[in-house]
This record gives structure tokens, C-alpha cells and sequence, in this order.
């Protein structure tokens, strides 16, 4: 498989090439002037979603999404506390052309792919970006050193010499506490103890901060997916989808069919969370909702006990079509 997709990644070079489609500059390829300008146009936006300037970076934004910019407003918002008194340092920077892109016959922007090889060796950073109209585009990492590290990275476009926002990505740098390079190698711990089930997780969390934006993809993430694809359980070989649900039985005989399995930080505790998307016929009304979320948590902490170790708790959110979800979560203490 790596030999087939080695092959096939060349061929998309070579097409790519012979159309003189979209081009990748790592920060080592660039010039000075093209490396300071970019680094520059990223901090100053950093400063202002910092500052909580909304207006400054509307100002810097492409017309796009300038025009509906509540949903950026709403960000800044939520992230600009986190940054308070962090140190923004400007740590990556590419330099993505797109000029050469062609819009379809409906005005349409197209999906664009660019391939970059860093150092001149095999490992790679890909963007894969969708409805990306034509233009010359910058993408930069700028990280907060403060009490609460934190990650923003922008895609920028270039207009009349000029670097503006056209989109603005926003992720923790640590999770209870560790890097994602910890939570990698606590997962192969994982693996080696026979542990699956933490270590199929545990990968999932060392992914979500790993990687800066779900458009970006790396030969370093690469690996991480097939060191989890390795590790994961029989019962997850297909993932936990609709069409897929990991089915648990609890005590009283009851099944429960989780859609959704994941990691969850937003009680800041010294462990992550389980997260678990539990399909339901209806919500029902709060006291039996919260009592068939008790059992499901029952029933999956007994079935998988190797997770009360790892883990802080369980969030279970009972879900149904067009109705909103019911959440609720208990430490592992409290899990019976």
C-alpha cells in the first residue's frame, strides 16, 4: 500500500506540473522578503485576535468573509481570553499559488491540492482545500506561550501586495495538560500493554493537536493514522459511524448503540474524557434522558474497563434527527 500510494502521489505531481496547477514554497525555499512579509501579515492579525480587535482584523480580511463575519466575531471572542498575556510567536509558514486555478462554468471556486516537500526529502505537508478560489495564498502557524498555550493558524490571501485573513483557525496546543507527542507515545504504551481501546483514543487526542487545521495533512499524521488503524479493536476495524455503531449490552440486558466515540477536554481536568454519541428513539423528557445516559456510561465502562485509568469521566450525548442532543457526563468515580 505505502509503494501504491508513493506511485500514485507522483502521478499527481507530474499531472500537476504538466498543468502548471498549484505550487508549494516551505519557509526554506522562499526569499527573506517572502518569508518576512508572511510572518509579518500573521502576527499582526495574532496581535489583534489577542487584542480582541474585531474591527482591525475585519479591516485585514478578504471581501468573503468580511461580509459575514459573525461567525469570526464569535471566535475571536471565545479565543482572545485564552491568548491574555501569551507570547505569539510566528513558528511556520507556506506560501500556497493558486493563480493557476480555474473556476467551473458556474463561477464556482475549485478544490485545491498543494504538495509540499520539506528539506527536499520524503516527508511532506499536503493541503487539500475545498472551493478555494484563485490566488496567491499564504498559510501560517502563529503559537501563545502564556499560561494557556495556544495555536492560531491563518490562510491568507494576496491582494495588491497586500496579506488579508481568509481564514482563521483556532486550537489548543495541550490537553490536560500534555502535548500531542505525548499522547502519541502514551498511546503506543498503550499498544504494547495491550490496552486497544485507550490507545485507539489516545491517538485520536494526540491527532486533534497535532494537526493545525482538518485541511492539512503531513507524512508525520500519516503515521499516526496507521499506528492507530494497527492498534484499533477488532469491533472499531470499520470506525463508529451511523451505518457502523459499536452496539454495548448493559446489565439490564439493554443495547446500546453509540454512532460517535471520541475525547473531550472541556472540564480541564488532570485526564481527558470519553466522548460518546448515543443513538436514541426519542430524547424523552430529562429524568429518564439522564437515567438512560447513566446506564449507557455503565455499560460502556464495564464492557471496556481499561478506561477508567486513562480517563477522566464519560460524556455521553443521547441523539436523535431533528431534535437537539442530550448531554451529560460523570467522572469515572461516579460510574457504576
Amino acid at each position: 500500500m505505502k509503494i501504491l500510494k508513493v506511485s500514485l502521489l507522483a502521478t499527481m505531481l507530474l499531472l500537476q506540473a504538466a498543468a502548471g496547477a498549484e505550487v508549494c514554497t516551505t519557509q526554506s525555499q522562499m526569499t527573506a522578503t517572502e518569508r518576512d512579509g508572511l510572518a509579518s501579515a500573521a502576527k499582526s492579525l495574532a496581535d489583534k485576535v489577542q487584542a480582541g480587535d474585531v474591527a482591525g482584523l475585519r479591516a485585514m480580511t478578504v471581501a468573503e468573509l468580511e461580509k459575514d463575519f459573525n461567525g469570526v466575531q464569535s471566535v475571536v471572542g471565545q479565543t482572545a481570553p485564552k491568548l491574555t498575556g501569551g507570547l505569539l510567536t510566528v513558528t511556520q509558514v507556506y506560501l500556497l499559488d493558486g493563480s493557476e486555478l480555474k473556476r467551473g462554468a458556474d463561477g464556482s471556486a475549485p478544490d485545491a491540492q498543494f504538495f509540499c516537500s520539506l528539506n527536499k526529502t520524503a516527508a511532506e505537508v499536503d493541503f487539500l482545500i475545498p472551493a478555494l478560489p484563485p490566488g496567491r495564498y499564504g498559510f501560517a502557524i502563529v503559537e501563545s506561550t502564556g499560561a494557556t498555550p495556544w495555536r492560531l493558524s491563518f490562510l491568507m490571501r494576496q491582494e495588491q501586495g497586500k496579506w488579508m485573513m481568509a481564514g482563521l483557525y483556532p486550537k489548543p496546543i495541550l490537553a490536560a495538560g500534555h502535548d500531542g507527542l505525548w499522547f502519541w507515545t502514551q498511546a503506543r504504551q498503550m499498544v504494547k500493554a495491550k490496552e486497544q481501546w485507550n490507545a485507539w483514543l489516545y491517538y485520536q487526542q494526540a491527532e486533534l493537536l497535532l494537526r493545525p487545521v482538518n485541511f492539512v495533512q503531513s507524512s508525520h499524521l500519516e503515521k499516526l493514522h496507521a499506528e492507530q488503524s494497527a492498534a484499533a479493536p477488532l469491533a472499531l476495524s470499520e470506525g463508529v459511524t451511523a451505518d457502523a455503531p459499536l452496539v454495548v449490552k448493559g446489565a439490564n440486558g439493554a443495547e446500546y448503540h453509540f454512532v460517535g466515540l471520541g475525547v473531550d477536554d472541556s472540564l480541564a481536568k488532570d485526564k481527558v474524557d470519553v466522548i460518546a454519541h448515543l443513538k436514541v428513539d426519542q430524547i424523552g423528557d430529562p429524568v429518564v434522558a439522564r437515567k438512560r445516559n447513566a446506564d449507557a456510561m455503565s455499560a460502556l465502562v464495564a464492557a471496556y474497563p481499561e478506561m477508567r485509568k486513562a480517563f477522566h469521566g464519560v460524556w455521553i450525548f443521547a441523539e436523535m434527527p431533528g431534535q437537539n442532543p442530550y448531554p451529560s457526563e460523570q467522572a469515572m468515580s461516579e460510574i457504576h
